[in-house]
């Protein structure tokens, strides 16, 4: 009996030490990332291809190839430095007018960058939401063939002159997304978001490079030929406002009064063009992404 008491109270310790040891984790998991928190983020952002060919200059764009290439305008510039560069032959070509336009671009988007900030609350049981805005700014890139008739039907002979086209927009993105974070160990924590947002984009170039020189493809001539009177319109912004659905996932790790977050986030979002079909502007974009957390400010219990 009397090794009985010993043995009693041996056992209880030992029965209540897995059970103290996750309570304590529990209430530093409660600590280190309750409250409200302000966020901070960079990453890279992965564009879908395409939303990019609304840059393309093709017929039916807001901003076409054609307008340009076979205006009085430009396109006398155009035929007169091919001419002198001897990238197109004035017999078969003899005015800007019999231009051809043998490929259009397919067009695809750079790796970019995507910086923003944001507001987190977290409750104490790893729930919370997340209000973030992020900026980025996007270029469209790609080439087009345009006919020299040089040596038609003679392979090699310089029949084409590929002409680079490209595009450049900014994009705001603004989310609101629900979150769960679970601890993994004591410093370590899953975090797992859904959400919605809305994006404006602002589009700012539409331009293409024949013979080395630029020529910008923007319509600010409301649709008319271009002219040198260009200044009489005023340029109207062809973005406009879109929205999309979010989901992500991060590692975060946690520190005294913060914590550091790596993580994926997918959109299925649209982003709004001029003229541009709205079913071919809903498409998936990537961002690989770290954020920064100062945590527990705790202006709210």
């Amino acid at each position: 009996m009397k090794h009985t008491i010993p043995l009693f109270l041996l056992a209880l310790l030992v029965c209540a030490t897995p059970l103290q040891a996750q309570k304590k984790k529990h209430s530093a998991f409660q600590t280190r990332i309750s409250g409200l928190s302000l966020a901070v983020d960079a990453g890279l952002l992965i564009p879908n291809a395409k939303q990019a060919n609304f840059y393309s200059g093709r017929p039916g764009n807001a901003n076409t190839i054609d307008r340009v290439l076979r205006s009085e305008q430009y396109g006398s510039q155009i035929w007169s430095s091919l001419v002198n560069q001897g990238l197109i032959s004035p017999s078969a070509i003899p005015s800007y007018s019999a231009f051809t336009i043998a490929e259009y671009p397919n067009m695809y988007y750079r790796l970019t960058y995507q910086i923003g900030v944001g507001l987190r609350y977290d409750y104490s049981r790893g729930w919370g939401w997340m209000l973030n805005f992020d900026y980025s700014q996007l270029v469209a890139a790609g080439q087009f063939l345009l006919s020299s008739d040089n040596g038609v039907g003679i392979p090699g002979s310089r029949q084409y002159i590929p002409c680079d086209i490209y595009g450049r927009e900014k994009r705001i993105l603004i989310d609101f997304s629900i979150l769960k974070r679970t601890p993994i160990t004591d410093l370590l924590d899953i975090e797992v978001a859904v959400g919605v947002d809305i994006n404006n984009t602002k589009v700012t170039e539409n331009g293409m490079v024949i013979g080395g020189h630029t020529y910008s493809i923007l319509d600010v001539w409301g649709g008319q030929s271009p002219y040198a009177g260009s200044g009489s319109y005023e340029y109207i912004n062809q973005g406009g406002i879109g929205f999309g659905a979010l989901g992500s996932v991060a590692l975060g790790y946690s520190f005294q009064g913060a914590s550091v977050d790596f993580g994926y986030a997918l959109r299925y979002m649209q982003t709004k063009y001029k003229g541009y079909n709205d079913t071919d502007a809903f498409a998936l974009q990537h961002t690989v992404f770290a954020r920064f957390n100062i945590n527990n400010f705790k202006l709210f219990k």
